[in-house]
Formats: C-alpha cells, structure tokens, sequence
C-alpha cells in the first residue's frame, strides 16, 4: 500500500518514507558562514525524515542575502557540511542541499566589497534586507550582463561539485520563492529584451541551463528543483503564471530528474486566501516524481501521496517543532508547536532543543 510511510526512491535517492523535511532557513551558521557542529546536531536530530532538503545554501559569496545562512563556495563551508551529512547518514538518513541565489533580495552590507545586488533586470523589491546593521531598504539592483551568465552557470557546478564532495545523497535548485532564478521566470521582475527575457521560454533559459549543467556535474538523478508558481514573497509576481508554470514544468520532462518540489499557495497565507492556481495540471504535465509542499497536515498529506497527486510531502514548521515527526505521525500523537520567536536567532533554543516524544 502507498502511503507516507512507503518507500520511495527519487531517481538514484531511495528513501525510507515519504514524508521530506522542506528547506528552512534558521540563520545559525558560524564565521565565514560556516555550517557549524550544532547545525550538524539540528538535521541529525530530523534523520527519520525520508529526505532532508537542507536550508537554503548560497552557491557563491554574491549569492547571500540573510546573516549567518551557510555557504557552499569555500573549502571550510565543505568541511563543515561534511560534518553535517556524516551525522545524518550515521543516523540512518538521507540529505540534498538546496542551492541558492537570491539576486535582487539581498543588499550591498552583504555583498563582498559592498556591490550591488544583481538581478535579471534593475527593478528594486519593495520591502527591506535583513543585515547584520539592522533593517535597510532594498536597493536596486544591477541587471545581470548576458556575458555574466556562463560565469553565473558555473557556480552553480561548482557548488554542485562541493556537493558532491560533501557527501550529499543529492541537490535542489531553488527556482521559487522570488529568488534569483525565479526573478528570471517572473513577468514582473524580468523586462529583459535579450535571449533571457520576453518569451516564457527566453525566461526559462537561465533555469535550463543551470538544470543542464549540474546534472552533468552531479548526474540527473541526484538533481531536484523547486518551484513555487504564485507566491508573492519577496514582491514577485508573473501576469500569466499556468502558462507560464505550465510550459517550464513540460521543459522539464526530458531531463530526468530526481524530483520536482512545489510551493503550493503563497506562504504563509491561509488556503482561502491563495492565488488560484491548477497544481493538478502540473501533476499531468509532469513525468517525474512529485514533492508538494506547505499547508499539509497528516490527513491531507496521505490523501494527496493515495491519490497520486503527489509522491511525498514536505513539510516545513511540523519538521522544525517536532524532530521526531514521523513517529509523532505513526502513533496519531500530539505535536510540538512552534517557536516562531526564535525561527533565526536563539542558537540551541528553538532549534535544537524540542522535545521527542521518548522525554
């Protein structure tokens, strides 16, 4: 019987479940952006999840936006994510790193040498970066030069690479949430006339060919993506996105990939109040293996995983409050809530600190 405590293997990923710990970013890491032991503590305590998608993890220094979000473009951030996925392999369980751009949402107190931002085109967000000075407004960005973008594609290899290195069971590319290579498919953050802009499938490019090239690097099979259609987070938004979301999923068929993870909705807002969108046209478009994510519950997750709408579930703020949230699912046991003051800072309080259900 297929439910969410069925194996399920993710092109070379097999995991024992089907509930995936989603990318969250907790802001913990140490100097240099370094994962640190107590990080490697965090996903080890979560290793019961069939996958862990890792936070967040900028592919080169231009590539941060938040403080303390761990890097993997230096040898010491390498070394300390080869602590972080021996510990969750000798706990029995199975990690991918999400690999991150945020383009525009960033600001220069944290960008090497205080540049600017790039982005696709120069349009500022609305809104303001988190520094290590406080709050700043956003500022605008620097449109991507097209002679930019073969060195843009091969930092995502190199991070690929160090990946790899790392001992990662696999990768997600973040393609949503109004980040970099989102800002590239969205209508209203890319006014480009050139071969990256304009059409859906100039628009797409970028995202293919980063696709192309790290699944050379890493093999297709270890390579996800994730996506998120309507969400309004970090002021992005696209005129068309069925169509636009629609034809991006189809280019994606012929490459074999691991999984595809969607952001369902527009974070954190209630169902009632989300863009309406067909995420069960996706479904159909869609050859591969399916990861859905946000608003999920343990009735509505193994209905969506019985139904095929989906072949696993993330789940994000569950994961977080509740280590132990597959047996919590097992045993029908009451949840953790969490601690949303201290999401980004606290160090061990409320991040390593909830309790299992054995105390």
């Amino acid at each position: 019987m297929t439910d969410l405590f069925s194996s399920l293997s993710l092109g070379e990923i097999r995991l024992s479940n089907r509930i995936v710990m989603s990318s969250l970013t907790r802001n913990r890491a140490g100097e240099g952006n370094v994962p640190t032991d107590l990080m490697a503590e965090y996903y080890r305590q979560r290793a019961t999840a069939g996958l862990i998608l890792t936070e967040a993890t900028p592919i080169c220094p231009e590539g941060h936006g938040y403080p303390r979000t761990p890097g993997i473009h230096s040898p010491e951030q390498v070394e300390g994510w080869k602590k972080v996925t021996k510990s969750v392999h000798d706990a029995g369980g199975k990690i991918a790193v999400q690999l991150w751009h945020v383009g525009r949402i960033s600001h220069p107190e944290l960008q090497p040498g205080g540049i600017l931002p790039v982005a696709p085109s120069a349009v500022r967000p609305s809104g303001q970066a988190v520094t290590y000075t406080g709050m700043h407004d956003y500022v605008t960005p620097r449109a991507l030069e097209i002679s930019e973008i073969p060195g843009l594609v091969s930092a995502y290899v190199r991070a690929a690479g160090n990946a790899m290195e790392a001992g990662f069971d696999g990768l997600e590319i973040h393609a949503g949430n109004g980040y970099l290579l989102d800002q590239f498919l969205r209508s209203s953050t890319n006014r480009r006339m050139d071969a990256y802009g304009g059409s859906i499938e100039n628009r797409a490019r970028l995202l293919l060919e980063v696709l192309d090239a790290v699944c050379a690097e890493a093999g297709s099979g270890r390579v996800g993506v994730r996506l998120s259609p309507v969400t309004t987070f970090n002021d992005i938004a696209d005129e068309h996105p069925q169509e636009t979301f629609e034809q991006v999923v189809d280019a994606l068929n012929p490459m074999n990939l691991a999984f595809l993870d969607i952001l369902q909705g527009t974070g954190g807002a209630p169902k009632e109040e989300w863009v309406p969108f067909d995420y069960e046209r996706l479904r159909d478009i869609y050859k591969g293996k399916l990861i859905l994510n946000n608003g999920y519950d343990f009735a509505s997750a193994t209905q969506a995983v019985k139904s095929g709408k989906a072949d696993a579930i993330a789940f994000g703020r569950m994961m977080l409050a509740n280590p132990d949230l597959v047996e919590r699912f097992k045993k029908g046991a009451a949840l953790n809530q969490p601690d949303y003051g201290r999401l980004y800072v606290g160090e061990e309080k409320g991040y390593t600190d909830y309790p299992f259900l054995q105390a």
